[in-house]
């Protein structure tokens, strides 16, 4: 990759969130300290359960551990950084650096909407056709699929990467975010965009629609196999087995896909307001997500219940 074509950009900035007073700089430092160390001891939690308790070695906790995986790495690239820029007014990152960030940041991104349709394969099986659930997904079977969506996810970043980063950066080196994404450096970018963001566009959408796809399938088949059950009480305690799934699934796929469409179609949206959506859905789901399937799940609440 030609060091020439970027050559005056040696390193990045952040801007975080481009209206915030330098009064509440403090404070949102340390609100966004406070989540990853939320994040962490949560998922920190489940991991620890699972490998304490043999009874929860079950297809369902063998995602949710993928899950709780994937969301410490994804809080782990994305946070510590942008709370040192508050923190400690560091908010340089080298080009290099950046372009590593970006990477996994599509990657775990990739790999949580995969985990999030085995999660939603799990429920369509066990509640569509129960008497096969426990014939075709065995724990090898999640191990597989687990595996597949680890590497799978790979490619799609992968080629954003090796598309973005020799393109010359020329110009401004000032990035309108909390983190390095590919929206926010090919627009630095002194080149038309179109050629880069296009491609990168369609494949991010398949890779967010195609399981997304499934999810609204499996969940639509789940409503008509409730609603054919004649005791209430029975339809309620099916349906909660799946509310946990669709909050989560909520506030990860609605404001994500909202965002990629008005960065693409033209909507405008204040950079603030962007920043704070993209924010809310790229940490939330990891802090609430041991709380909402494991304090929710029996096996899991009631595994270790002193703790």
């Amino acid at each position: 990759m030609p060091e020439g074509n970027h050559s005056t950009v040696t390193e990045f900035v952040l801007t975080g969130f481009p209206g915030l007073h330098p009064q509440y700089q403090g404070l949102t430092s340390a609100v966004l300290f406070l989540v990853y160390l939320l994040t962490i001891i949560g998922n920190a939690t489940v991991l620890f359960l699972f490998a304490t308790d043999r009874s929860l070695h079950k297809p369902m906790y063998y995602i949710i551990l993928n899950l709780s995986v994937c969301d410490v790495l994804f809080s782990t690239t994305t946070l510590p950084k942008i709370i040192s820029k508050y923190w400690f007014q560091s908010g340089t990152i080298s080009f290099t650096a950046c372009f590593v960030q970006m990477y996994f940041v599509h990657y775990l991104g990739t790999v949580n909407s995969y985990i999030l349709f085995l999660m939603a394969l799990d429920r369509y099986l066990a509640i569509c056709h129960p008497l096969r659930y426990s014939l075709v997904f065995k724990n090898s079977t999640v191990h597989i699929l687990s595996i597949t969506a680890w590497i799978v996810a790979k490619a799609v970043p992968l080629m954003m990467v090796i598309r973005a980063y020799p393109l010359p950066y020329c110009a401004s080196n000032v990035i309108s975010h909390c983190y390095c994404d590919h929206i926010s450096i090919t627009t630095l970018a002194c080149t038309d965009r179109a050629a880069y963001s296009i491609p990168a566009f369609v494949l991010a959408i398949v890779m967010l629609l195609g399981p997304l796809a499934f999810i609204v399938f499996s969940y639509s088949c789940i409503i008509i196999a409730v609603l054919k059950i004649a005791n209430v009480q029975g339809r309620l305690k099916t349906l909660s087995t799946c509310s946990a799934q669709l909050i989560i699934i909520c506030l990860y796929y609605f404001p994500r896909c909202f965002v990629y469409l008005a960065s693409n179609i033209g909507i405008t949206l204040s950079a603030d307001l962007r920043i704070v959506i993209i924010m809310l859905y790229s940490l939330v789901p990891p802090m609430i997500n041991p709380l909402i399937y494991c304090l929710r799940a029996k096996d899991m609440r009631e595994s270790h219940a002193p703790l």
